[in-house]
């Protein structure tokens, strides 16, 4: 889930768009990669590179590699892979001090489909230690694990290969693989065993007060051929015999289950372990994993699947994992039922990594996660982490079958894996935690944050033409929300009009074509035509393909345009309106769109717009104000709607009287529509406004939360005070949060346990508290000095962690010197948690007297109380606060040889990010242009320069929005 942006309404869109030439000239290279405006193949896929011709000695050579050797991006197809027999031997000893290495042996049983004097394959990192091939072997008749039969003559490898560009291996023989026959690539390898969390890496932990480490991988997308060396593309499947020589202290894990475990040893006499593991499935190099541990594990066996969690001893010891053992069986189950296809594995292992750099991954049958994403504590009760993991283990058990069952050809069309998994995540999710609201925390958590990103014309397409995706680091940039979100939301939408029970069966279809197998969006199209075709039940106006390459093949979304006097709808790309549209795609910017809609509280049969613009006869309404209409009821589309000002107004009268007969996500959709609409220019910011008059009547948190955040975002708190719409502002909020805020506020004081199954509380109520101390709500106050001070007078008193920081913050700020040595104390307290003491570092910057704030940015500068990282957190910290702007300005500027001698440019940038995002006046623009012609090199210097005049424009669009607000809130404040 992508972090929420706080700029919110007052983020002018020609800041925005003077924002993104900063960006583009601070970030080109990585813009100019990730701004892939790619169409989808209108035909199949293209054909793979072909081979060489034997003796070939033209072309482009490789750089670094023999000479007339081709240079490939991708692997030629002379050659198949069928099998590996792969052993890995780290050569780690427990508190062994490093360098650490790895050695291994591969045997690749591959099948030749044309003549060749040359195998390429991929290898990144390794040194190889020695090659042959063998063959051709006799038919039939596989591979066997250690020594070869021998098949005939070697095919001899004159001299031993190395490393060439685009990290492949180039065996060049003087013999000649011939057509159709088999033949076995022998490679020894060895590789630097390094503390970076890809490929094969080492990772160190304390467990039960003891310094452990382990070896654990990560290959995807492209980092198996930094293990060994493997026809790393996700279409080369094969199947693996893996052997893993480790110390005997140590447990190793693999795809498939151990069948056997010897002792051999080294060649100074020392005892090491090898396990050997059962012939795995065919599948893809990066779903192949290794985890060498001392840890310990829960299991259960669900429907013949043994299912363990392995974790550090004391977690296990603690019950850590529990939550997560107790809910991947059921969610296991609940997909097999679904999608109508067992699980086809014997074995789960889940491992929770103490340190592990993607967060979760799927390697069939070895799952490897961050061990926050499975470990529920005692004291997450009130957080929203049993959820969370919920969530990220559904997850990763929905690409057993997206992703490992059925891989996309190539990368680009990862989606088929993220977001068709990113959509059953939250099916699975909600099934085993069935109080979470399935519509609800989807728009919340998926939907509404990609349509936030999914609005620049510079942002991808969700598909794309494979010659668009090029080396490892355009890869690495597709694992994105565009991936993930977008990914999961047109699979929402997909599934609504074509109605769930025909989705799956289609589903169940092209996983059944597939299986151990690749296949592209267009086979997912193909699949569900079939079964559109074989019902009468749902009609569509065009194709499958049709209807959803005009969704993943161009970038961006349409927002709808509703004139209910005439029933016209319209569509156009959803753009900054005030900048030019260069967009020249082959869909000229339209979509076929699926509209569902109700008409005074009642659904209506789905209609399309597969056109510009279209009359839809049914939508002309009468002149009643109580004849209203809403589009996309519960967010079944992806996209925004812009109602002309006659809806917009029974919209309005509707909610102040009833608005429950909008459901809720709905009232969610349409608040995050308009405010959106205000940024980019379509509507007033007034007409925005309008819609917020009914909100003492709302009670749900998640839709109070988008209000606060586009009316209070949090990097404007302390200038908003500045300005005469605080008071105005104050007065109109805290007459419809008052609701709110006391049904949650009697929870806090009387019974805080109720509120542990309400998720929106747990994420959001935290906002709503802060907002209200923020406005000067005295009972806010008061409660937030109450909790604070029963928390010093108690240490071991916890306050409710569903606004710990709001009360932390406000204790501090109403207090005095006294309350601020507390929260000093209680952050050099050895049992404080990372997240309590980030917590308390934001608190001691809220204090209201000058010198405290002084004292505090000087304790920064100490190496002995921080870490130099903590320096510009407590600067970035002070400067947001009422008083700490000015303070940390002059801390800064005093410093500044200081600091740049001691952290240098890492610090320079995060600082300048910070100052630069709080400058909200003129002087304060010139203050900063002048500190930075004095202090900064030439390149730096320009590249400040260009975020000042991002912040010029935005001051004028902001005091003009605000004037707006203000002049709004004059005339509505008392209504």
């Amino acid at each position: 889930m992508g972090a929420r942006g706080g700029s919110g309404l007052y983020v002018g869109r020609r800041a925005a768009a003077l924002g993104a030439a900063v960006l583009l000239a601070l970030l080109a290279a990585l813009l100019a990669l990730a701004a892939l405006y790619g169409r989808c193949r209108g035909q199949a896929a293209p054909p793979a590179p072909p081979s060489p011709p034997d003796g070939a000695a033209g072309g482009a050579g490789v750089p670094g590699g023999p000479p007339g050797v081709p240079s490939w991006r991708r692997l030629p197809r002379n050659l198949l892979p069928l099998h590996y027999d792969l052993e890995l031997w780290p050569r780690v000893r427990p508190g062994q001090a490093g360098p650490f290495s790895f050695v291994g042996q591969v045997n690749i049983t591959v099948r030749c489909r044309q003549d060749t004097r040359a195998a390429v394959l991929h290898s990144a990192g390794l040194r190889i230690r020695g090659a042959a091939v063998r063959g051709p072997l006799p038919e039939p008749g596989d591979a066997v694990w250690g020594s070869l039969p021998n098949p005939g003559v070697a095919v001899e490898v004159p001299e031993p290969p190395q490393e060439a560009a685009g990290e492949v291996v180039v065996l060049e023989l003087r013999g000649r693989m011939q057509a159709g026959r088999r033949y076995v690539l022998q490679l020894g390898f060895q590789g630097r065993l390094e503390e970076d969390l890809d490929g094969l890496f080492l990772t160190r932990y304390t467990d039960q007060g003891r310094s452990s480490m382990l070896i654990a991988s990560q290959l995807e997308p492209t980092y198996a051929r930094t293990v060994y060396p493997c026809f790393d593309e996700p279409a080369m499947k094969a199947t693996f015999n893996i052997r893993i020589i480790h110390d005997p202290s140590y447990v190793a894990l693999s795809n498939m289950p151990a069948i056997d475990t010897s002792e051999m040893k080294d060649e100074n006499g020392s005892l090491w372990t090898v396990t050997t593991f059962n012939t795995s499935l065919k599948m893809s190099t990066y779903i192949t994993a290794f985890v060498i541990c001392d840890f310990d594990y829960v299991t259960r066996t669900e429907r013949g699947n043994e299912i363990r969690i392995w974790a550090r001893k004391e977690a296990i010891k603690n019950g850590y994992v529990d939550y997560a053992l107790n809910i991947t069986g059921p969610i296991f189950s609940f997909l097999e039922d679904l999608l109508n296809i067992s699980y086809p594995l014997p074995k789960t292992d889940l491992v929770a990594l103490p340190d592990f750099g993607a967060g979760a991954m799927e390697n069939w049958g070895l799952m490897t996660f961050q061990e926050s994403s499975l470990m529920y504590l005692p004291s997450d009760k009130f957080t929203s982490r049993k959820a969370m993991i919920a969530i990220i283990v559904s997850h990763e058990l929905g690409h057993q079958w997206f992703g490992n069952l059925v891989t996309m050809n190539w990368w680009n069309d990862l989606w088929l894996n993220e977001g068709l998994a990113s959509y059953f995540e939250y099916l699975g999710a909600t099934f085993v935690e069935p109080k979470l609201s399935l519509d609800k925390i989807f728009y919340d958590h998926v939907v509404q944050p990609v349509l936030r990103e999914d609005n620049e014309v510079g942002v991808r397409s969700l598909s794309q033409n494979e010659d668009k995706i090029k080396g490892s680091f355009s890869l690495i940039s597709l694992f994105d929300s565009i991936t993930y979100n977008k990914g999961a939301s047109i699979t929402w939408m997909l599934s609504g009009f074509l109605t769930e029970k025909l989705f799956i069966k289609a589903l169940n279809l092209y996983l059944k074509e597939f299986s151990f197998s690749n296949a592209n969006q267009d086979d997912l199209w193909t699949h569900i035509q079939m079964v559109v075709d074989a019902q009468d039940e749902v009609q569509l106006p065009a194709s499958v393909k049709k209807i959803m390459d005009s969704w993943t093949c161009q970038n961006g979304f349409p927002v709808l345009t509703l004139n209910i006097t005439t029933g016209t709808i319209s569509q156009e790309q959803f753009l900054n309106k005030k900048s030019e549209n260069t967009s020249t795609d082959s869909y000229n910017n339209t979509w076929i769109v699926p509209v569902s809609w109700m008409r005074n509280g009642s659904s209506q049969p789905l209609i399309w717009l597969d056109k510009s613009s279209k009359i839809f006869p049914e939508m002309q309404v009468s002149e009643s104000e109580y004849d209203w209409i809403l589009l996309n009821v519960n967010l079944s589309g992806y996209y925004r709607v812009n109602y002309d000002q006659l809806n917009l107004k029974r919209l309005v009268h509707l909610l102040e009287n009833d608005p429950k007969a909008i459901p809720a996500v709905s009232r969610f959709q349409l608040l995050d529509d308009v405010f959106a609409l205000t940024q980019f220019g379509y509507i007033q910011i007034e007409t925005a406004l309008e819609l917020t008059k009914y909100l003492a009547r709302e009670d749900e948190l998640f839709i109070w939360n988008v209000v606060l955040l586009n009316l209070v975002p949090e990097n404007l708190e302390s200038t908003l005070k500045n300005y005469e719409v605080y008071p105005l502002l104050k007065k109109y909020l805290l007459k419809r949060m008052l609701p709110i805020y006391h049904y949650y506020a009697g929870f806090i004081r009387q019974n805080v346990d109720a509120l542990e199954h309400d998720y929106f509380a747990k994420v959001y109520l935290e906002k709503l508290f802060a907002t209200a101390c923020w406005l000067g709500l005295q009972d806010c106050l008061d409660l937030s000095y109450e909790l604070y001070t029963k928390w010093m007078d108690n240490p071991q008193y916890k306050i409710p962690f569903l606004i710990r920081r709001t009360v932390s913050c406000y204790g501090v700020a109403l207090g005095s010197d006294k309350e601020w040595n507390f929260a000093w104390e209680m952050y050099n307290h050895t049992d404080s948690t990372k997240e309590d003491k980030d917590i308390l570092l934001s608190a001691m910057s809220c204090a209201k007297e000058s010198w405290l704030l002084h004292r505090y940015l000087q304790y920064g500068l100490s190496d002995t109380l921080f870490s130099s990282n903590c320096t510009s957190i407590i600067i970035s910290y002070v400067v947001t606060k009422d008083i700490g702007h000015r303070i940390a300005w002059d801390f800064v500027t005093e410093n500044w040889p200081l600091l740049n001698e001691r952290y240098g440019k890492e610090l320079l940038h995060d600082v300048l990010k910070v100052m630069g995002r709080f400058v909200n006046t003129d002087v304060q623009i010139q203050e900063l242009q002048v500190f930075y012609n004095t202090t900064l090199e030439e390149d730096e210097r320009v590249t400040a320069t260009l975020l000042l005049e991002f912040a010029k424009v935005e001051n004028v669009e902001r005091r003009q929005l605000l004037t707006k607000v203000a002049d709004w809130l004059h005339k509505n404040v008392d209504d």
